[in-house]
């Protein structure tokens, strides 16, 4: 079983109805659900991932002290550790006092100051060039069953997709890092005689390809353990499927004289592919080459103070 859907369960079957029945009064002001970090948020737990962090539970946001007070917070917590501590043959672990990262009653403000740096998800421009996207990810993944008081699914609603001017901005800087890592430096780096270090520019050149994907499809890349699964999932066009698994064989192969040879043609291909798609979605222009397509999606940037930022400041 996945874990939202067993947490799912675990809240309709028994935390609901201890809501309804305990903290009807409260009910208007919190927001049920699973997010945040685990893979059980992202879909993506098999039966690997069983083996840590897998359990029943929910998270139970609450807004500020001024609208539920800390007493009340505190009542319930403790109806909320006080559940059975077995549901559908997984056990829960104890929770502390004051609730759980993942699981138990968490102040919506504690929850998105701890994955954004703000507890509302007001982000200035800085911010969000900076934040690592998988914070943004985890603030906006899972899925949440019920939002009484709707101030949860406002933010994550905000936070769910990267400005334009941002989300341009960083695949400007993704477009050019690939221009850097891959027919410029893997080649030279194979004349060198580096093998290890020509890996490691077709490992940078891979990760700006996974995350110029995600920026495209407008979603938020996870790390490095997802990336490619997420990468994959984005959509079912043939050529996004080719390139996937272009990316894969530069990353799985040596880098021997014929390998070497065969990656570098693959590197053309890829960067020749990734024009198109950039062109069929309507990011370039037609005639646009590869070497100068970050900078016409600098270009794009409407805002000056943001265009005008270094191109690799968004990665």
């Amino acid at each position: 079983m996945k874990g939202l859907e067993l947490s799912r369960k675990f809240y309709e079957e028994l935390v609901r109805p201890m809501l309804e029945k305990d903290f009807s009064g409260l009910l208007s002001y919190l927001a049920v659900g699973l997010a945040g970090s685990g893979s059980e948020c992202l879909g993506y737990d098999d039966e690997t991932s069983a083996d840590h962090d897998f359990e029943p539970g929910v998270c139970i946001f609450l807004p500020g002290e001024d609208v539920v007070s800390r007493r009340d917070a505190f009542l319930l917590e403790r109806a909320y550790d006080k559940l059975p501590r077995e549901f559908m043959g997984f056990r829960r672990s104890l929770l502390p006092p004051a609730g759980a990262a993942r699981h138990g009653v968490i102040r919506t403000a504690d929850f998105f100051l701890d994955k954004t740096g703000t507890p509302d998800g007001e982000l200035s421009p800085e911010e969000w060039l900076s934040l690592d996207e998988q914070y943004l990810l985890e603030a906006t993944n899972g899925e949440i069953f019920f939002d009484g008081f709707g101030e949860v699914t406002e933010i994550r609603t905000w936070l769910a997709h990267f400005p334009e001017d941002i989300r341009l901005k960083k695949m400007a800087g993704a477009l050019f890092l690939m221009g850097q890592a891959g027919t410029y430096n893997y080649p030279r780096c194979i004349a060198h005689g580096e093998p290890a270090a020509a890996q490691l520019a077709l490992s940078d050149y891979v990760r700006a390809a996974l995350h110029l994907g995600h920026l495209m499809a407008g979603r938020y890349m996870p790390y490095y353990k997802w990336a490619f699964r997420s990468f994959r999932e984005l959509n079912d066009h043939p050529a996004h499927q080719r390139l996937a698994d272009r990316l894969e064989r530069l990353i799985t192969r040596g880098n021997s004289p014929e390998e070497a040879a065969e990656k570098t043609a693959e590197l053309q291909t890829i960067e020749e592919e990734t024009r198109e798609i950039l062109r069929m979605r309507g990011f370039i222009s037609p005639g646009t080459c590869f070497q100068k397509a970050p900078f016409e999606l600098n270009d794009r940037v409407k805002d000056p103070k943001i265009r005008n930022l270094d191109i690799l400041s968004g990665v």
